[in-house]
């Protein structure tokens, strides 16, 4: 049903890219928590795995121990696939044994990817050589996408959904260049941990929104998860 990444960035952020042939596939599949992990549950989801994976890896148990032990205390574990990446260590993943062809995973140092119902190995193999999405895609064919970043929050820095869409990844990529015209800079002057009035001076606001749209020259910036 699904492909997806979930990945820690040198500063301790977390993304989430999905992409499924499943109406609203972001919103159920992908759980994160700021300074926590991240993790994606999917084949034939189990939506409960989202909260109670995060709390044990804010409890400082490995990405491999939660997968145990939330797969070992689910009698539809031959069904499911999850992978998980905390703040520290190894992600780690599980594809049950009962997942649909072609399905499998590869979780890396600070990565994982993740796919069922699949094309077949290469698209994997290709997202890993490339760190990104894309590559092939569900035998099926396609309906929805995501992405999720969250850096240093108690909320996501970007949450972008396609719930139901002819070419979800097209469509997430426009969005995500959207976003760079207005939404990310927008979302780094609100109120936040280390700062809980954010900013109110809407002249400055403006200012940084202009700066950030120059940096980024118009939406061909950004992180490798959403290319």
């Amino acid at each position: 049903m699904t492909w997806s990444i979930v990945a820690r960035d040198a500063d301790g952020s977390f993304g989430v890219a999905i992409a499924s042939r499943f109406l609203a596939v972001g919103a159920l599949c992908v759980h994160t928590r700021r300074a926590v992990g991240a993790l994606s549950t999917q084949a034939l989801m189990n939506p409960l795995y989202g909260p109670a994976g995060i709390d044990l890896l804010a409890d400082g148990v490995a990405p491999e121990i939660v997968i145990a032990r939330l797969t070992d205390a689910d009698e539809g574990r031959a069904q499911r696939q999850l992978h998980v990446i905390g703040a520290r260590g190894r992600a780690a993943a599980y594809t049950g044994k009962q997942c649909i062809d072609w399905c499998g995973h590869r979780a890396c140092e600070d990565f994982s990817v993740a796919g069922n119902m699949l094309a077949g190995t290469d698209v994997l193999d290709a997202t890993v050589a490339a760190y990104a999405a894309g590559a092939g895609g569900d035998k099926r064919g396609k309906q929805a996408a995501a992405l999720r970043i969250h850096g240093d929050e108690d909320y996501p820095s970007l949450d972008l959904r396609v719930d139901d869409h002819e070419e979800p990844l097209a469509e997430l990529r426009r969005l995500y260049a959207k976003s760079l015209e207005r939404l990310q800079p927008f979302i780094a002057c609100l109120p936040g941990r280390h700062d809980p009035v954010g900013l109110l001076q809407r002249d400055e606001i403006e200012r940084r929104v202009e700066a950030f749209v120059a940096e980024h020259q118009g939406g061909r910036g950004g992180p490798g998860l959403a290319s």
